[in-house]
């Protein structure tokens, strides 16, 4: 979406930047992995789909992206080479017209290194944060399929409940509603997190 291509969030851990078109050859090369196809129902898709993706997200209204970078690499290059940096991304759907206040979240740490290490917990907190005090967001849902316990654990650590399993689909949903405590704890958790302008300095295709 348009509202956050100015946006960057500087954690301890990892930095949420827009998705351009920059990031887009890294990002297709992480794609071809079976592995990775495998965990977000994804196909693959060829670079010009991938560059096409990548605009019809930055202007649908309905999804949020960042890109998730290393902070601590980030931080080392000075904000530069960002595509050096990337680990994965964070995603926020508001596809239910039914239900404005319900975002479906999902979270991928491309790169085998950085996972275990806390970057895909810090990038859900970050946009749940995000989502709550800039999208108005009060429920919270991730389907996530069933063989992927990491990211289910993950959710499951961040209060999320587990409501439904489709067999058909192979997922299970799980479901955060943010209740005042639980927005409090959510703004504890990211108290630390810095909201700057971004500027990345690149052009995007014409």
């Amino acid at each position: 979406m348009w509202l956050n291509q100015n946006t960057l969030l500087l954690g301890k851990k990892v930095v949420l930047v827009p998705y351009t078109s920059e990031h887009v050859p890294r990002y297709h090369e992480w794609m071809k992995s079976k592995e990775l196809q495998r965990l977000t129902a994804s196909e693959p898709l060829t670079l010009e789909q991938e560059y096409a993706m990548q605009c019809s997200w930055r202007e649908d209204a309905d999804k949020c992206t960042f890109i998730v970078l290393d902070a601590e690499k980030w931080q080392a290059q000075l904000g530069a080479a960002e595509e050096s940096c990337m680990v994965g991304d964070v995603n926020l759907f508001l596809t239910d017209p039914g239900d404005p206040a319900m975002g479906e979240i999902e979270v991928m740490i491309a790169e085998p290194i950085c996972r275990g290490r806390g970057f895909g917990t810090e990038a859900v907190l970050m946009m749940m944060f995000y989502g709550v005090t800039k999208l108005g967001l009060t429920k919270f849902e991730a389907k996530i399929g069933q063989g992927n316990e990491p990211s289910i654990r993950l959710f499951q650590n961040l209060h999320f409940e587990q409501v439904a399993v489709s067999s058909v689909f192979q997922e299970v949903t799980l479901r955060l509603a943010v209740s005042e405590p639980e927005r409090q704890w959510l703004l504890k958790q990211t108290s630390h997190v810095t909201e700057k302008p971004y500027r990345s300095g690149w052009a995007e295709p014409h």
